[in-house]
């Protein structure tokens, strides 16, 4: 077998591939073999037809569909380690000559993997940005606590406040006309949250249990629901009833009851030693992002646009299986949203550009870096993996070793990794 590769321009070119008459002859064979056993012809038993009378009553051609089938894929693929090239899409086949006893020619035209040409990405300048917890910051995570400790208490008397919950029947019309969506009873609201559209919630501060109200609203102008954006609108409300939270005291019994600590201080210093912690990782993801893009934007890459589309693919298939464990039908969520699959993918297709970008420019600075998954590395990560599965080293060391898919993919997110860290050790901070 022979391959000639030919690069056109946009990082698509065309792959012209010989293949020996002698492997053709054979998957004309291995054809025969095949679709002989669905022949009928009078005479013979099914299936056992000789190939000469098959030839005679069908012709040879017939059996090239099914040659090709068995051909294609070893030599395309063969093809393309010899031209030492990395396809990002399917190739379009165009069959020049297929023959018995002839060889098989193809051109297969490919988009492959862009060049990238890297900008600076070493000792790029990062803007200092502050961390720092301060003690409001611990108090204000101890209130957030207590808030979520709260006790929840049915008012008799008085009336709605902000961050009351109420229980209301509520019916929406739109020029004197009820609208689709637009009702519920007994809606569980927490007055304040942002949940309604705004000034709907505000309005029903001061109401009492069992009263009524119209509560006038004007949905904005970037409403899903493309019917109702910008209509004025009313709500005819009812009040069933009002819970209240009722905050537990700040003390060293509080802090008892909620977690190992016996007094309030060693709580404190619990919640400022993980916000510090927390801040730690945030200044960590603030480097590694500002380090990237500005890697990224250094670089220049002639990115084909099929790459941009199959990143959207994998982007909207990761929604789907989201919506899924949420419990949302697809399609129930296009139509509840008033959006389309369409106006998704075009949502998504900046933010995929920029995910194919950012990985190609990471791969090529690991390559000139010479940054390597080590022994090592797989060593630990594989001792990470089998302490959270709760499994035996050698174990999960073995699986991942007869799935290559995974071993590989532990070992490019572990470049990655790397690779980024690179980048910061050798970013300035300014």
């Amino acid at each position: 077998m022979s391959a000639k590769w030919e690069k056109k321009e946009n990082n698509v070119g065309v792959l012209e591939v010989e293949v020996d008459s002698a492997k053709v002859d054979q998957a004309i064979d291995q054809a025969f073999k095949k679709v002989v056993k669905r022949v009928n012809v009078p005479g013979f038993r099914k299936g056992k037809v000789p190939r000469k009378i098959f030839e005679q009553r069908f012709g040879v051609a017939v059996l090239y569909e099914d040659a090709l089938d068995i051909l294609l894929p070893q030599a395309y693929s063969q093809a393309v380690s010899e031209a030492n090239i990395e396809p990002v899409a399917r190739p379009d086949i165009d069959i020049v000559q297929l023959e018995q006893g002839k060889p098989l020619i193809f051109k297969a035209t490919v988009t492959v993997k862009p060049e990238v040409k890297l900008g600076e990405y070493k000792g790029v300048e990062v803007e200092k940005k502050e961390f720092a917890v301060t003690a409001e910051d611990v108090q204000k995570e101890l209130e957030n606590l207590q808030k979520s400790h709260a006790e929840i208490i049915v008012l008799e008397e008085g009336t709605v406040e902000n961050g009351d919950i109420v229980i209301i029947d509520f019916k929406g019309f739109v020029n004197g006309e009820a609208f689709e969506g637009g009702e519920a009873e007994k809606y569980q609201l927490e007055v304040g949250s942002g949940t309604f559209i705004p000034g709907f919630e505000d309005q029903l501060i001061g109401l009492a249990k069992g009263e009524d109200k119209d509560i006038e609203v004007t949905f904005p102008e970037n409403y899903h629901v493309e019917k109702l954006a910008g209509q004025p609108a009313v709500f005819k409300i009812h009040l069933h009833e009002i819970k209240r939270k009722q905050l537990p005291a700040l003390d060293d019994e509080f802090a008892k009851d909620i977690s190992e600590f016996d007094t309030l201080d060693e709580l404190k210093s619990d919640l400022e030693k993980k916000l510090k912690e927390r801040a730690e990782n945030e200044k960590k993801s603030y480097l590694e992002d500002k380090v990237l893009e500005k890697a990224v934007t250094n670089a220049t890459i002639d990115l084909p646009a099929v790459m941009i589309d199959n990143e959207v693919d994998s982007m909207l298939e990761d929604f789907k299986q989201r919506l899924q464990m949420q419990g949302i039908p697809y399609d129930a969520y296009l139509q509840f949203t008033g959006s389309s699959e369409d106006k998704l993918r075009s949502e998504m297709k900046g933010n995929a550009e920029n995910r194919v970008r950012t990985r190609l420019v990471l791969e090529e600075i690991s390559k000139v870096e010479q940054i390597e998954a080590t022994e090592d590395d797989l060593s630990e990560e594989i001792a990470k993996i089998a302490d959270q599965a709760r499994m035996d080293f050698n174990q999960v060391k073995e699986i991942l070793e007869s799935r290559d898919p995974q071993l590989l993919a532990l070992k490019s997110d572990i470049v990655t990794r790397k690779t980024i860290s690179f980048l910061v050790e050798n970013s300035k901070v300014s």
